[in-house]
Parts: structure tokens; sequence; C-alpha cells
């Protein structure tokens, strides 16, 4: 039985474990439906033309893990920000941990989308937001959509400022040979408030797992996001990862995105400004080695006008890892006064690595500043020489230029116990110790 027929004959084995009568019921059949008549993407769609899932189809993936498992805390406490106090939403092999978990309801909702799809209170939000966002006809956002039972359930009220970051992480821990994940991720800020998430997907062995996420976000007037997804998974792991991000008057997102190891990842990261003077940001770092793929597919729709969005995405490939950077920015007629910018720059540290990228303008206003740009180069020899005739090794001075590379995406990271962890990551898989206090 191929992959797709396997996942529309087990969607009854599904409805037998969840409520049929919560509020997005008809929707996940109706998104069945889209996946149902779409199937996988393939490279005869533009979207697709440089990443090919057809390996990974051939897999026969377990849907529904048999058994809870548990984690002792010693052993994954490297993954989580100890530093300092976090919200913390914890899944293992797709079900909730509440051991790993510290969720709450005290004047916030850091808790469960299956809780928020079980209980009254929360089922009119549930009903205005819960897939009002995403793209219908993309097939894997249908999927996940049709198969929508966990993930975390964030709501910021209006005015509040949230006190501690919030941790998102998905562990996999190869019980199963094979396992498909599709958890799905609601968040909820209102007027005026503010929240920092974190999200990742680990595996803690080597095994073939593949999460189809989708994460809807949803930002009001005034309010403030700032997101970060961290991808240093092993290299047996895959990650498609669907965000799409709603945007009223004046408010502010970002999302910077650390893809530093995995098989297959996939990021496509959705911006619609609806409202006057929003302000998004979306940057990116990509370190890969081996036979590694990342695929960035953004997309910035400019609907309203004296909105302002800023693009910059730097790629770091060696030892036959590819990289694909495909960015639309879109400007409505309405979108006047826009101010959008668009950059990815890639460095190939050997001549086995490739890079694809593409970068996009659609204008359709005449009073707005917009602009893009790409380059894919090799490091610089003079400036390589330079270093080395200073007295640095070779090796140390690739990494020193790699790092000064990326180093304005780091600057803009507002958690400075999250910057220097990835910095940390960062000279990892450099090798090297980059000579200063990370």
């Amino acid at each position: 039985m191929e992959f797709k027929e396997k996942l529309l004959a087990s969607h009854l084995a599904f409805e037998e474990g969840i409520d049929l009568s919560d509020p997005v019921h008809q929707t996940r059949l109706d998104s069945l439906k889209v996946f149902e008549k779409k199937g996988f993407p393939t490279r005869k769609d533009e979207a697709w033309k440089y990443t090919s899932l057809n390996a990974m189809m051939r897999e026969d993936y377990a849907l529904f893990p048999k058994a809870e498992t548990t984690i002792q805390l010693k052993k994954v406490k490297k993954y989580f920000l100890y530093e300092i106090d976090t919200y913390k939403v914890v899944f293992i092999d797709g079900v909730y941990s509440p051991f790993l978990s510290d969720t709450t309801h005290d004047g916030l909702d850091v808790c469960l989308i299956s809780a928020a799809l079980s209980k009254a209170k929360y089922r009119d939000l549930i009903h205005t937001y819960f897939n009002k966002t995403t793209n219908k006809e993309d097939s894997l956002t249908a999927l996940n959509t049709s198969y929508t039972q966990e993930g975390a359930y964030v709501y910021i009220p209006k005015s509040v400022v949230a006190e501690k970051p919030i941790e998102i992480i998905h562990f996999s821990t190869g019980k199963e040979k094979a396992l498909w994940l599709q958890p799905r991720n609601l968040i909820v800020v209102d007027q005026n408030a503010q929240v920092q998430i974190l999200e990742r997907h680990q595996s803690l062995k080597e095994h073939n797992v593949v999460t189809n996420s989708v994460t809807e976000i949803y930002a009001h007037q005034d309010a403030f996001v700032d997101y970060y997804k961290i991808q240093n998974d092993l290299s047996t792991a895959s990650l498609i990862d669907n965000t799409y991000i709603s945007q009223e008057k004046n408010s502010n997102v970002s999302v910077h995105t650390f893809s530093l190891g995995g098989k297959l990842i996939r990021n496509n990261l959705n911006f619609y400004l609806k409202g006057e003077h929003c302000h998004s940001t979306l940057k990116g770092v990509t370190l890969l080695e081996d036979q590694q793929h990342v695929d960035h597919y953004t997309l910035v729709d400019h609907i309203s006008p004296n909105c302002e969005s800023h693009q910059d995405y730097k790629g770091v490939f060696s030892e036959g890892s590819k990289g694909v950077f495909n960015g639309k920015i879109h400007v409505d007629q309405l979108a006047q006064k826009t101010n959008a910018f668009q950059q990815n720059n890639n460095i190939l540290l050997d001549d086995k690595a490739t890079v694809n990228t593409k970068p996009q303008l659609e204008i359709f206003a005449d009073d707005v500043k917009c602009s893009h740009g790409c380059t894919v180069g090799q490091m610089d020899d003079d400036a390589l020489f330079y270093l080395m005739s200073r007295g640095i090794p070779k090796k140390e001075a690739r990494a020193l230029m790699t790092y000064a590379f990326a180093n304005n995406v780091l600057e803009s990271v507002e958690l400075p116990v999250l910057k220097k962890r990835i910095n940390k990551l960062i000279a990892k898989k450099l090798g090297v110790n980059l000579g200063f206090d990370l």
C-alpha cells in the first residue's frame, strides 16, 4: 500500500480516538478531501522544484505511537533553556509529557490544543482562529489539519506580557523504526500583548522520523511576538514546517530559523500583513554538511499600506549538502508606502555542495520601496590569507569568517541565553573554539 493510501485508510482509526463532536472535526474531513485530491507535492510543482519527497514516501511509517514513553529529565535537559525559567509544552513521540512540561492558566493559557478542543470555554476562540489563516489548497497543511489532535495552544490576553519564554519541544525516541508525526500549534496574541516562543523537534537516536508540523500565529493590534525555530536534528530526521502568521495594525512579529542539522528540512513561512504599520522580520542561519537538505520557502504578503518587512537568510554548505531559498514578497495594490527588503547570501565550502536561490517580487502598488538580492560564492581567499598571515590557523580562520558571515542574523536574537546557545552550536558545527566569549 502506498503511503498516501495508508494515510487515507488510517483516518477511520484516528476518528475512533477523538471526540467527533469537537468544533474542528468537519474541518478535518474537508481537509482530508483536499489531501486525497492533491496528494504529496512533487517536483512538477513549481514550489517544490528543487526538493523531492520520493525517498521519504518509501517508508512504512507508524502513525500512532503504540505506548506512552517516559524520558528522564537528565537525558534531555540539554535541549531545554535550563539556564532560565520557562513555560514548557513537551511531547514524546507525539504524546504529551506532563512530567517534562510546565503549563499554566494563570493570566494566560499555555497548554494543549487537545484540551482547548475539548473544553467549552475555548470553543469560541477555536472557532474564530483554527485553520483560518492557512493555505487551504496546500496538501501537506491539509494532511496535518485532517489529523489534528495534539500540539501546543497558547493564548496571551489583551495587554499581558508573558513573564517567561515558552518552549514547545517534540522528542522522538526511536522506539518505532519509522514514525510520522503531525503536531498542530495555535498561538493567539491579543491586543498589546507580548510573548517569546522557542520551538524544537529533536530525535534522541537515529531512526526514520518525519514531522509534518503546522503552526498558526495571530498577532493582534500592537502585539509583539518573538519566535525561534531550532532545527539541529540527527541526519535521519526530516521536518516539514508550515507556519502561518496573521498580523494586525502596529503588530511586530519576528521569526528566526536556525537550520543546523537534519536529513531534509522544508520551512514554509507565510506572513500576512493585514493592518497598517506592521513590522515583520524573517531571519535564518543554515549550516549544513554531508547530504543534508534545507529548503526555505517564504511569503510576505503586504495587504495593507505603511508596513515594513525584512528578510535576511545566510547559508553555509559543505560535503554535498543542498540549499534552496525561494522567497516571495507580494505587495497589494492598496499597500502603498510599503518598505520590503529581502536578502539571501550563501557560501559553498567545497564543490560538492549546491544552492538554488530564487528571490521574487510581485508589486502592484506604485509608491513602495522594495529590494531583493542573492549571492552564492566561496570563501574570500584574500580575507582568509590575511587572517592566516596574522598567525591564525586555516581551520580557525575559516571558522571566524563563517561566524562573521552569519553574525548580523544572530545580533537580532532577543534572548541572551539563546544567542549564547546558538553561538555554541555553530562553534561545535565548525569544530573549533572561536576564541571569544560565547
